[in-house]
């Protein structure tokens, strides 16, 4: 097996040239770097990829945070599975590797990353799950470890994060409820601290109030993000003595546990309970009334946090504009029948 060396001077093209196209940097034309690549294939040579990261300090892997719990496995439309084919799409061209790193339920966050951090596993983070205070944030700004969060916090002022457009989604669907009659608006929201929680609530309580309508906490239904989350959220709704006209989801798969709830009682939804979702899940698209809810490209998205993490790392941010600016990601609705009987009476 040959060394880069030779590999090199049996192509007549300098050592640079070849480390360029072999790392897969944008510099290097198509046509030499498939030169390159042939050529090591047919030397069989193999880049110590090992060697080189100490040499370095770096490891080519990236890191997606998630949380790890049986309820995450059990709804398998994950989020972040649509996500990682727009990022993967972003780091195969600087031949970069994305590894997830579960954080199981029952374990801190923040130490779950510290530990990740202590063995510098990875080059840069991509967190997600971001908390209205998420200490996290500071311990990657203090590593001076590159990252960027799927959410806001309030935990520093500047650093690189996309957030769907949740201030949007509450106030449409509020908008189009009220323009249908309805004055008793249920939302449901995260049962943890997640910033995402706190930023739905408020734009929907402030879009409810601009139409005269005084925010009542009961409404409020705080459950767990999953299809059993919907389920408990039905219960709850269904127990109060001054049942809503409505209900805004905040999770894709809601819709399913709320569905089953209330036809257990007899409510029909989209006859006797408006019901907007928050994303169109591919398990909630043949639910009966078809859901109106919203819709976004995940492989976009993906596209758009690898860009935005590459421009925040020395290696790569000649390749990628970084004005600074953090992105609220838009989604779109998609109107069903579920929500689209008008009240007669307000």
């Amino acid at each position: 097996m040959k060394g880069i060396r030779q590999l090199a001077e049996s192509l007549d093209i300098s050592i640079g040239t070849v480390s360029r196209a072999l790392n897969g940097r944008p510099d290097v034309n198509e046509e030499t770097r498939l030169r390159v690549l042939a050529a090591a294939e047919e030397f069989g040579y193999v880049a110590n990829q090992s060697g080189r990261s100490l040499r370095k300090g770096e490891t080519k892997v990236i890191g997606l945070m998630i949380e790890s719990s049986a309820e995450a496995v059990d709804n398998a439309d994950n989020f972040f599975l649509g996500v990682t084919s727009g990022l993967q799409s972003v780091f195969a061209r600087h031949k970069l590797d994305l590894v997830m790193l579960p954080c199981a339920s029952d374990e801190e966050p923040h130490e779950y990353l510290k530990r990740m951090v202590a063995r510098r596993i990875v080059d840069a983070m991509i967190i997600s799950n971001t908390q209205r205070i998420d200490r996290r944030i500071d311990l990657l700004s203090r590593a001076k470890i590159p990252f960027v969060t799927v959410g806001r916090s309030l935990s520093a002022n500047n650093f690189p994060w996309i957030d769907l457009d949740f201030e949007g989604v509450a106030e449409r669907a509020v908008e189009r409820l009220v323009a249908r009659g309805h004055r008793r608006i249920a939302i449901t929201a995260p049962s943890s601290e997640v910033n995402l929680g706190y930023v739905f609530v408020e734009s929907y309580r402030r879009t409810l109030e601009r139409h005269g309508i005084a925010f009542d906490p009961s409404l409020v239904i705080r459950v767990k993000s999953s299809e059993q989350g919907g389920y408990q959220a039905g219960h709850e709704l269904l127990l109060l003595a001054q049942r809503p006209t409505a209900v805004i989801l905040i999770y894709e798969l809601m819709a399913i546990g709320l569905y089953r709830r209330l036809m257990e009682s007899g409510v029909m939804p989209g006859r006797d309970l408006a019901v907007i979702g928050f994303r169109d899940a591919p398990r909630a698209r043949f639910l009966q009334p078809p859901l109106s809810c919203f819709r976004m490209s995940l492989y976009d998205l993906g596209v758009a946090l690898g860009q935005m993490l590459l421009a925040h790392m020395p290696a790569y941010r000649e390749f990628y504009s970084n004005d600074g600016g953090n992105i609220i990601w838009p989604l779109e609705l998609v109107a069903g029948e579920s929500d689209a009987f008008q009240l007669t009476e307000v």
